[in-house]
Parts: C-alpha cells; structure tokens; sequence
C-alpha cells in the first residue's frame, strides 16, 4: 500500500522533501514522461551524491545508456541538478554511450553520434570546460549548442574508452580551479627531483658490474636486454656499449609493449629483464618506470649510466642475447636494432 505521507532525502546536510502520490493520482496510469522524469531525478540525486569537491566547487562526471531523445534526457537531469542545487557551485559532465535507439533506422550510417551535456552553476567555470572539452574530442563533435550556463554537444563514439571519461574529470578539474600565483607550483605538482625519487622507489637499479654479470650469466631465470637510450648525437659523441639494442627514448614503449603492433620481435612476454642506460643515470630511471607501466616489472636501469660503466673499466662490448644463436653473433655484437629517431609511422 502506498503511504500518503511525503518521504525525506537527506543530502550531504541538506533536507529534501519530496511528495508522495495522493491515492487519487496514484490511480492514473503512468506515462513514459513520468519514468523519464522518475530516472532524471534519480540519476541527478546520484551525480551529486557521488560529486568530488575541487577547490570547494563539486564535481562529477556519468555516462548512462542511450536512450531516445538523449540530449532532451540528460537537459532534464541537470535541470534537477540546478534544483537541487540552487545555492552551491557545481561543474557536471552527463554523457549517453552505446547506439542510440534512433540510429538502428538507419543502418547506411557508420558514425555513431551520443549526447554530451556540461552544466554549471557558474558561466565562467561552463565556458572554461568548452574550450578545454573542444581539444579532448577533437574531430568528434558533430554538432555544439552553448547557452553559457550549459552545454550540449553530440560527440561521436563517446564513452567507447576509457579515454573519454579521464578527459571528462580533467577537463572539469582544470574548469573549477582556482587561479593561482604563476610563480608557485600547482597543487599536487612533482619537481623532478621527486618525480626521479619516486620512479626509483619501484626499482631494483644495478650497478655496472651486476648488469654485466647479469647479461653473461647463463643460468639468469629470465630474457636480459641491455638497451641504450641515449640520441644518436650522444652516443657518437661518448661511444657506447657493442651488442646493445639501440632504441632511443622517445620510441622505447613502442618497442617493448609486447600489446603493440610497432614492438621489436623479442618482446613478446613480460618477464623480460631490460636494462635500461642513458649517459648518468637519470634518463634511464624514468624510461624504466615508464615499461614497468606497460607490465614490465623486471625493467631498471643501470646506476650511474653509461659514464659509470665507462668508469668501472668494463668491457664495450657484450655477448649477444641468450635468445640469438651463435650464428648471428657478430651481428647482434654491432650497435644494431637503432629505432627510427620520431614518433611518425612508430
């Protein structure tokens, strides 16, 4: 039986009553309107339950399933956003992901379209978020209708990865900030010397003679790579170690994701032990942790770099790699595998 009482949200604080059906009304049949509108105010009460708070100023973003007539849907929750919210300052992005039931009449038509809606309680932070949104979903956006307060766009195959809601919550966070002294570091910013502290806390770094014993023991458990990272300039200005892979830095995730079409033959597993070195030493720590983000956890790098090795009276030149057969071991003991020098065709 229906209660004719009326029933209490209580939110973050806030007190809000919502009215119960007479038993009258609760006689009339209900509209698809009225589901529509039931679902826009529970979608609305969920976004601002689970908003972030960025310089007080909450936040959040949601995808929910396409429906029909999506940019009339997701207008109708943030206007129950902006009711319920009528005295905080607030930045929310409301998007429909997956085929929308209009577009099953049209089969002929490839680019699938969804409805992106960015609504606010303040202009500013609304067109701060349009200009930073425009250069997330570049060559996506089909159509734009910008009322200042709120933005509704329709953006092509949105919410089909995971890029799109990482750039939704940055564009937001960068949206409500508040401005800050030039001359100061941004909240949660690294200097490089934490950056380099941090990435060598996830290392087992070796020192030049480990990394050379380790690239000659036979009995080593796993693959050892000794790969130099350093750009062409340095390495004919220094010299280098004979029998390491040439890969210079701005090509080394390409090379070793074992994921990735442009990867060298022999990554292809994760076990694998790559040595990374630059010049001294610091370079190579950072290039290290980057592989340890593709899932290779045994990559570091070499202490010191190429100038500790040179310094430790080490030999130039390294056995091949215990994958390569005999055969080929004077080829594998030049500077060989050197990667292209730019991104462009990887």
């Amino acid at each position: 039986m229906l209660s004719s009482e009326p029933s209490t949200v209580v939110l973050e604080g806030t007190l809000i009553q919502t009215s119960s059906p007479s038993p009258t009304s609760s006689r009339c049949p209900r509209t698809l309107a009225d589901v529509r509108e039931e679902v826009a105010q529970s979608l609305a009460l969920r976004m601002i339950t689970k908003a972030h708070t960025v310089d007080g100023v909450r936040i959040g973003v949601h995808f929910t399933f396409s429906k029909k007539d999506d940019s009339h849907f997701l207008q109708l929750v943030t206007s129950h956003i902006r009711i319920r919210l009528p005295s905080s300052r607030y930045l929310f992005a409301i998007a429909t992901t997956g085929a929308s039931p209009s577009s099953h009449s049209t089969r002929s038509n490839t680019r699938t379209s969804n409805a992106l809606v960015i609504c606010g309680s303040d202009e500013d932070d609304v067109q701060r978020a349009v200009l930073l949104a425009s250069s997330k979903f570049l060559g996506r956006v089909d159509a734009v209708q910008n009322t200042g307060t709120l933005l509704a766009a329709s953006v092509r195959h949105i919410g089909s990865s995971s890029y799109d809601e990482a750039a939704l919550w940055d564009v937001l966070s960068k949206s409500v900030r508040t401005p800050i002294d030039p001359l100061l570091p941004p909240p949660g910013s690294r200097s490089i010397d934490q950056l380099l502290s941090d990435a060598r806390s996830k290392l087992e770094r070796m020192t030049p003679q480990e990394a050379y014993d380790a690239l000659h023991d036979p009995t080593y458990p796993m693959p050892v790579f000794l790969v130099d990272i350093r750009p062409a300039s340095q390495r004919a200005r220094e010299g280098g170690i004979h029998g390491s892979l040439i890969i210079e830095r701005n090509v080394l995730e390409w090379r070793f994701d074992p994921r990735c079409e442009a990867r060298l033959a022999i990554a292809d597993r994760y076990d694998l032990k790559i040595i990374v070195y630059c010049q001294e030493g610091y370079t190579s720590s950072l290039a290290a942790v980057s592989l340890h983000e593709l899932g290779l956890l045994n990559a570091t790098d070499i202490v010191g770099g190429y100038a500790a090795w040179r310094a430790a009276g080490l030999p130039g030149q390294i056995r091949p790699p215990s994958t390569v057969g005999d055969e080929e071991s004077y080829q594998l003991s030049q500077p060989s595998f050197v990667s292209d020098d730019v991104i462009d065709g990887i």
